[in-house]
């Protein structure tokens, strides 16, 4: 049986664009327990590069921890999970750019992607934060 591995990601920006961060957590999809906690400092960038970014981190750890997992992500970030399903078009160069990188990250692998409301996304949120003040990434 294959091993379902969770992935929650959430970004932001203070300022759209401002100092960015992304984070994620990887959590057993069985169990419920949380497996990473990861930040992800992005510099400058706008909202949507930085939850890009905490969702291809996210992805990254749980291919490292099980590359054969099949992983649910799940955001608060409505554009990415359109986007990342092929619901809708991609326009912005930086926004093809990262959902190629997570093409890449994800081959040929099982994923889905589901959006969940904010406030069930604080958890990644958090990180995402922590690493904008730290500016620095953590748990890579």
């Amino acid at each position: 049986m294959t091993r379902v591995l969770i992935v929650e990601a959430d970004g932001g920006a203070r300022g759209n664009p401002g100092i960015a961060a992304g984070g994620a957590i990887v959590i057993d999809g069985e169990s419920g327990e949380v497996l990473a906690e990861l930040g992800v400092y992005v510099g400058v960038a706008t909202n949507n590069v930085a939850e890009y970014r905490g969702m291809l981190e996210g992805l990254r750890r749980a291919y490292e921890l099980d590359p054969g997992a099949s992983v649910h992500v799940r955001m608060d970030s409505k554009l990415v999970v359109e986007q990342m399903t092929g619901r809708w078009r991609i326009k912005h160069p930086d926004m093809q750019h990262l959902a190629r990188e997570a093409r890449e990250v994800i081959g040929h692998r099982h994923v889905t992607f589901e959006w969940i409301p904010r406030a069930e996304n604080s958890r990644a949120d958090a990180l995402a934060n922590r690493a904008m003040d730290m500016r620095s990434s953590f748990g890579l």
